[in-house]
């Protein structure tokens, strides 16, 4: 008694999000409620070496964030999640191959603005995992008059980079918008994020 025939997640895909190797699955059909699972992932220079996921060891939802859990960023890994149920266990479902360094999909940062008497300060803030800090992000700024559809371009600057911009020209309601940068294999870029307005010396 007790045993069960648990069927395996299904779906099983490994893919990269806001900065984020993330695996994520379906409950298999007829899953009990309370099932729980157990991810592994393993590195394309070690095959068959499949490494514990701590953090991914017997867990009620249905994926798992590897980023900071693999050795190696610039190495394809896959990884395989199995369904746990009392003394019952799936078979292992395993993912594809992918790699941070090069399948990576950006987020649009966050903007910060500041607004000083001539001029304004903007900051770009990234959602980053801790384990990826260090990389070199960069971001785009443009900057444009509401309606206007003539935009001025500040590019690569990096993550912590602060852009100053002088204010005393300008005169109205003035917008900001950015995007992620990130040199690997080619370039990539996440979406401009919604923009941010603000009026500018306005008098009144």
């Amino acid at each position: 008694p007790g045993h069960v025939q648990l069927l395996p997640p299904q779906n099983v895909t490994l893919l990269s999000k806001d900065f984020a190797m993330i695996l994520t699955w379906a409950p298999g059909e007829g899953s009990p409620p309370d099932v729980t699972y157990t991810v592994r992932y393993e590195s394309q220079d070690r095959l068959d070496k499949w490494r514990k996921v701590p953090h991914c060891r017997n867990i009620p939802r249905s994926f798992c964030n590897l980023t900071c859990a693999l050795s190696n960023l610039y190495v394809k890994v896959r990884a395989r999640v199995k369904a746990v149920w009392g003394r019952s266990q799936s078979p292992w479902v395993k993912s594809q191959f992918k790699d941070y360094y090069s399948d990576v999909e950006l987020a649009p940062p966050v903007l910060t603005l500041k607004v000083r008497d001539n001029s304004i300060h903007v900051r770009a803030s990234f959602p980053l995992p801790t384990c990826v800090e260090n990389l070199t992000w960069k971001y785009d700024l443009n900057l444009w008059e509401a309606g206007s559809e003539d935009k001025k371009k500040y590019e690569g600057y990096f993550r912590k980079d602060t852009v100053t911009i002088n204010t005393t020209a300008l005169r109205g309601n003035y917008c900001f918008s950015a995007r992620a940068l990130y040199e690997s294999i080619n370039l990539k870029h996440s979406e401009f994020s919604q923009p941010v307005c603000v009026l500018l010396n306005h008098k009144g």
